[in-house]
């Protein structure tokens, strides 16, 4: 296997909105109840590029089979220097090393962009995820019990965070 990793094109909307939409048709790893349009995730994407925010995808053989980025943890200017990341791969890719390159990828540039501070927000039943994240340094810092809803039941949510300037 071949991976690359690179960054997002329009282009790669297609594959984008297809990985999207099966995690939130099918996981809960994000908390949204209904599929995204071909124009909300180009509007994504495009927001995205116009904010300077990494969107980058892992492609074998041409396919785009995952993606991750990064965005301000809270859109106040205070918080300008701390990201929340997220990481979509599709389902044959899992296990793979895939999301370890995106996460790679997205630890690099946060860093040579001069962010202090990455943060994950983990379905607290997703305990792969959670393994995953500490294997990268990340610590537990947050659990938020019942802040979420979905295929229904409450759903818990861990907060955990990579200092990046203290490696």
């Amino acid at each position: 296997m071949h991976l690359i990793i690179r960054s997002a094109t329009p282009k790669d909307l297609p594959a984008l909105l297809e990985i999207i939409n099966h995690a939130i048709l099918n996981t809960t790893a994000i908390y949204d109840y209904e599929p995204r349009e071909y124009d909300q995730q180009k509007a994504w994407l495009d927001q995205m590029f116009n904010d300077g925010m990494p969107v980058v995808v892992a492609e074998v053989d041409g396919e785009v089979i995952g993606y991750g980025s990064y965005n301000m943890f809270r859109p106040k200017i205070g918080y300008k220097f701390s990201v929340e990341h997220s990481i979509y791969l599709n389902e044959k890719s899992r296990g793979m090393g895939v999301g370890s390159r995106i996460l790679e990828s997205l630890i690099q540039r946060a860093r040579e962009s001069g962010i202090h501070t990455m943060i994950a927000g983990i379905d607290a039943a997703n305990r792969g995820s959670i393994e995953f994240h500490k294997k990268y340094g990340f610590i537990e810092k947050g659990y938020l019990k019942e802040v979420g809803y979905k295929f229904d039941q409450w759903l818990d949510l861990v907060f955990m965070q990579l200092l990046l300037d203290e490696d």
